[in-house]
């Protein structure tokens, strides 16, 4: 009877004991969420600073000390966001070329099988559409979008929360890190606070807006967490610090807000990662802090400038940490020094590393590269690298990026060496000539690399000049036959060779 009684009493304790735990939890968590500025109405001028709208200073506190508050806090979220979530429209003439099935047979049939008012082949439009989402960001109308969404678009317009439809003016795009930003006219636009994404923590909850897959499904709420944050290497831009989420986003999503616990917008939605084109909860969206100097910079500038270094850099894998004696393969490695940019004038050289860049630590080429490129032209900067193993600090004042340069290919092929992984010649003028370098003595060019080699694997390919083997300079093909002949399979090759210009080292295994 003792046992019985207990076990009839041990439920009532699990449950006493479970709500007792519970409320020493949550009276702990807190919730706060931003309010807005009041709108501005009319027009303004496309140009000066953005009216960004600002977090009240007595703003609400939500305890939740239940799972109903906790719940509440989620629709107070979307509640407060959602009104400034606008869906996206764009028009865009497109050309086409009208051809007749009887062109088989010659235009003996023209004058009978054409259609009216339309001779063969002859050029026709029609207007292809595309549709996205969009946030506000200010009171007169500035709303933050992705460049793709509006990208060639002959006219845009955006629908908002109750339902106005509203012609939008683009007034600038950085296709480099996909951002635009358009803006409309109208009364009683509620803007999104534009929160703080460097505080933004793997694992908080964060909310997802926008018309994924049609117009039908516009103001979508989806919650997830922060998956990851500075994803970078996506291949969706030129410049990528993406954070990671599981919140459910897909087509149709792209510009709209991503929304943090405080009701902030801390990104913005672009893109996702599937094997079918839906959800399979792998998100990208744009930190709001780099959108935000994207979008002020467009504003006020008309369009973004980025600092310069003057150099290209890559990250530090453990073979290149190996071979260069480095105690960690951490750190952006410099390839290329442009002559006359800002690198140069400071001192600096091919094969360092700079390991810091104003008294911060750098991790990799990706992060370095983002930092640089946040900073306006004339910036002054502090470098720290390692040089032979030796620290050196350099200070510079950061130059305007210039405009990217198209380059072209190598293309002839060549049995690859077994031994190295790939084969390589002395630079004849005809493969100067499609490599369009000048054909100077003594260079010496890879003319294939097996695709199941370690030198593919590592990145070199054809039409890589070798301008040194194991940090000995290449002079001449003799010399790189009498560098490589003494490398035993299984040893480091440690390579710096030239492509288009620009310097890169590789190093692997054979």
């Amino acid at each position: 009877m003792k046992n019985m009684n207990t076990a009839k009493r041990n439920p009532i304790l699990l449950v006493l004991a479970g709500i007792l735990v519970g409320a020493l939890f949550f009276s702990n968590l807190e919730f706060s969420f931003s309010g807005f500025t009041s709108p501005e109405g009319g027009s303004a001028a496309l140009s000066g600073k953005p009216n960004y709208a600002q977090a009240k200073s007595e703003s609400e506190n939500f305890p939740a000390l239940s799972l109903k508050s906790f719940n509440e806090a989620f629709v107070q979220i979307a509640e407060s966001a959602t009104p400034s979530v606008v869906t996206v429209y764009t028009e865009k003439k497109v050309s086409g070329r009208f051809t007749s099935p009887f062109d088989f047979f010659g235009h003996q049939f023209d004058d009978f099988f054409a259609p009216p008012g339309m001779r063969p082949r002859e050029e026709s439009s029609r207007v292809q559409k595309g549709m996205g989402s969009g946030v506000i960001v200010t009171g007169d109308g500035y709303i933050l979008t992705n460049n793709h969404v509006v990208e060639g678009a002959d006219t845009v317009s955006i629908r908002t929360f109750d339902n106005r439809k509203l012609t939008a003016e683009i007034i600038g795009t950085d296709p480099k890190t996909d951002l635009a930003v358009i803006k409309v006219t109208g009364l009683n636009l509620k803007p999104l606070v534009i929160g703080d994404s460097d505080r933004l923590r793997v694992g908080e909850w964060v909310i997802a807006i926008g018309s994924p897959l049609g117009e039908n499904l516009a103001r979508t709420v989806t919650q997830g967490i922060v998956s990851a944050k500075g994803r970078a290497n996506v291949g969706l831009a030129d410049y990528e610090d993406f954070i990671q989420t599981d919140a459910a986003i897909n087509p149709g999503n792209s510009g709209g807000p991503l929304v943090n616990i405080q009701g902030e917008l801390v990104g913005i939605n672009t893109a996702i990662a599937s094997r079918t084109g839906g959800f399979e909860g792998i998100g990208f969206a744009v930190p709001s802090n780099m959108a935000r100097k994207v979008m002020t910079s467009l504003i006020e500038n008309g369009t973004v400038t980025r600092g310069y270094l003057g150099v290209s850099i890559q990250d530090v894998d453990e073979n290149i940490a190996k071979a260069m004696g480095l105690e960690k393969p951490e750190g952006a490695l410099v390839g290329t020094v442009v002559a006359g940019g800002p690198a140069a004038g400071a001192g600096l050289k091919t094969g360092d590393v700079i390991v810091g860049f104003n008294g911060k630590k750098v991790s990799g080429s990706v992060p370095l590269r983002n930092r640089i490129a946040a900073l306006a032209p004339g910036t002054s900067v502090k470098i720290d690298l390692l040089r032979d193993g030796k620290p050196l600090q350099r200070s510079l004042r950061l130059g305007l990026q210039p405009s990217a340069e198209a380059a072209g290919e190598a293309a002839s092929a060549q049995p690859a060496n077994s031994s190295l992984g790939f084969s390589a010649s002395a630079l004849s003028a005809e493969q100067a000539r499609s490599l369009g370098i000048s054909p100077t003595a003594g260079k010496v060019v890879v003319t294939a690399v097996s695709e199941s080699s370690n030198a593919w694997r590592a990145g070199l390919r054809r039409g890589d000049l070798i301008l040194a083997i194991n940090r000995k300079p290449v002079e001449s093909f003799a010399g790189y036959s009498a560098s490589v002949s003494g490398i035993k399979k299984g040893e480091l090759l440690f390579l710096l060779v030239e492509r288009r210009g620009n310097k890169i080292y590789f190093a692997f295994n054979l």
